[in-house]
């Protein structure tokens, strides 16, 4: 599966993958900010964007392989893996079947544990939704829950930028990536295994993925260090681009600067 790739910068590749159900639209700022300090690498994973589906059953570990496959092509051995939210799952599994590729790691607005039943069932029950009715339900039941209070009261012009990206999700890959989602494991062992430098980034206001689930993590990495973003819901790379893409490069220059160097 090749994926479809939006690629700003030069120096330390930065690859960032997308929550969900967005595409790599949603880190323009990223792509815009951080590209004086890194090679920002941002693939929509498959089915959203400029990504076909596929035949295969859903799973985070095929999109992760998928990332592998992406790298290949673009001609980086090893990178900072990103992700936010579903992207946040697909880097854990990138970390779990890839770990002689990761240089550091970025999670932001993400869980290391995996569904409660209830909530597999509830992810089961939009797929369904989705298939049947189109992309109504996300807006209707996913999209109030990505952005914050402090966005949804002063901040229009984004909330409406990420419902024009949940209305854009095709209704297949949406039903996949939920049941992709509902299926993946626990990542606590993969977060304690690893081996390289992790930032954990969260909204002070995310309720999706509060701050003691993104403290949790942090504590589990032996070079974990949490930042907590005020003023942002799930989607903080959106809600706060200065303040996450301020964050990022913190973490690239103090606990990656010899190998920033390396690249450059």
């Amino acid at each position: 599966m090749q994926l479809y790739t939006r690629t700003t910068g030069s120096g330390l590749p930065l690859v960032l993958l997308h929550a969900f159900p967005l595409s790599s639209a949603m880190w323009l700022a990223q792509r815009e900010g951080l590209a004086r300090a890194c090679r920002v690498i941002t693939p929509d994973l498959r089915g959203f964007g400029g990504s076909r589906l596929g035949d295969d059953e859903p799973s985070i570990d095929l999109m992760a392989d998928d990332v592998a496959r992406m790298l290949d092509d673009e001609g980086v051995e090893r990178a900072v893996v990103g992700g936010l939210s579903m992207g946040g799952y697909v880097a854990m599994a990138f970390c779990r079947r890839h770990p002689d590729r990761v240089l550091g790691v970025i999670l932001a607005g993400t869980k290391a544990s995996p569904d409660t039943e209830p909530a597999r069932d509830n992810r089961e029950r939009i797929a369904r939704a989705v298939l049947a009715d189109g992309s109504d339900v996300l807006v209707k039941e996913v999209l109030p829950a990505l952005i914050g209070a402090t966005t949804k009261q002063r901040r229009a012009m984004v909330f409406g930028r990420v419902k024009g990206l949940v209305q854009a999700a095709p209704p297949q890959a949406a039903a996949w990536a939920m049941r992709a989602m509902a299926a993946r494991p626990d990542s606590f062992d993969t977060l304690a295994a690893l081996k390289v430098p992790a930032l954990v980034l969260v909204g002070d206001e995310d309720e999706l993925a509060p701050p003691p689930d993104a403290r949790a993590m942090a504590e589990a990495v032996p070079e974990g260090r949490l930042e907590v973003i005020a003023k942002a819901g799930h989607l903080v790379a959106v809600e706060q681009p200065e303040a996450f893409n301020a964050a990022v490069e913190r973490f690239l220059s103090s606990e990656l600067a010899g190998v920033s160097r390396s690249h450059g």
